[in-house]
């Protein structure tokens, strides 16, 4: 049964250890880098363990953009050993459906660097959009939410 977690003391080691692949990493924070931006966001981060049962298999950081008024995906990744198992798309659903129910979220928005045609693919699967807005890098996508 796939979850998401609050990120405590008694996991955080299992978090820290999740890895991805090689040529992720110029896409994807890391668990550390993202935990440390949770922390000094933490009135904005909210940052969850993906676990499968007993096995944490990956991690989701959503976050409020105050600049912009907006919620968003901000970090996100499945470990190495669990990718392509469909992890990600329910990780991804249960992460909306918590800025929807938590927050009453209309929309949601996330970046995406324009290579990360895996990344593109799992968005636009559960209603991402492009907007036509380039900035930082990153390709922003939106999802807006009934």
């Amino acid at each position: 049964m796939i979850q998401l977690r609050e990120i405590t003391r008694e996991n955080l080691d299992d978090i820290l250890a999740l890895d991805i692949r090689e040529e992720q990493r110029r896409f994807v924070s890391l668990a550390a880098q993202s935990l440390a931006q949770a922390y000094v966001y933490r009135d904005t981060a909210f940052p969850f363990a993906v676990y499968d049962g007993d096995r944490a298999v990956g991690l989701i950081m959503l976050g409020y953009y105050e600049a912009k008024d907006c919620y968003t995906l901000w970090k996100f990744f499945i470990d190495k050993r669990y990718q392509h198992m469909g992890y990600g798309r329910k990780a991804l659903e249960l992460g909306i459906a918590f800025l929807k129910e938590r927050f009453g979220a209309s929309e949601v928005y996330t970046g995406v660097i324009p290579e990360n045609d895996t990344a593109k693919r799992l968005y636009s699967s559960v209603g991402f959009e492009f907007t036509g807005l380039f900035e930082n890098g990153m390709e922003e996508m939106r999802l807006t939410l009934s």
